[in-house]
């Protein structure tokens, strides 16, 4: 796994959201979280074609804090199968990946 990475998790509400991204800022587990506005979600859960409004987050971390970041998503979450999806940072600006390295 490459430095660093970006998380995806989406997330019932806006509160919930919040929540989530401002505990994982404070526990050091996410440099940043961006928490985009409301979507509508598409997907299949328990066998039936499902839609619903949801929050993304997008989540700055590094591949070293990845496990502790997704297992503090899982305690927070209120849903039964959160999305915690890790896709690799290939490459960035140096000042803005020290400062993710410095932050967590």
């Amino acid at each position: 796994m490459p430095d660093f990475v970006l998380v995806f998790c989406t997330c019932r509400d806006r509160e919930e959201a919040l929540q989530i991204a401002n505990a994982l800022v404070a526990e050091r587990l996410a440099a940043c979280v961006n928490v985009l506005p409301a979507m509508e979600s598409i997907y299949r859960w328990k066998d039936q074609i499902q839609m619903d409004m949801e929050q993304l987050l997008l989540i700055k971390t590094t591949a070293e804090r990845f496990d502790e970041l997704r297992d503090a998503i899982l305690k927070l979450h209120s849903y039964e199968t959160p999305e915690v999806i890790a896709m690799p940072i290939a490459a960035g600006s140096e000042k803005y990946l020290a400062w993710i390295r410095e932050s967590v």
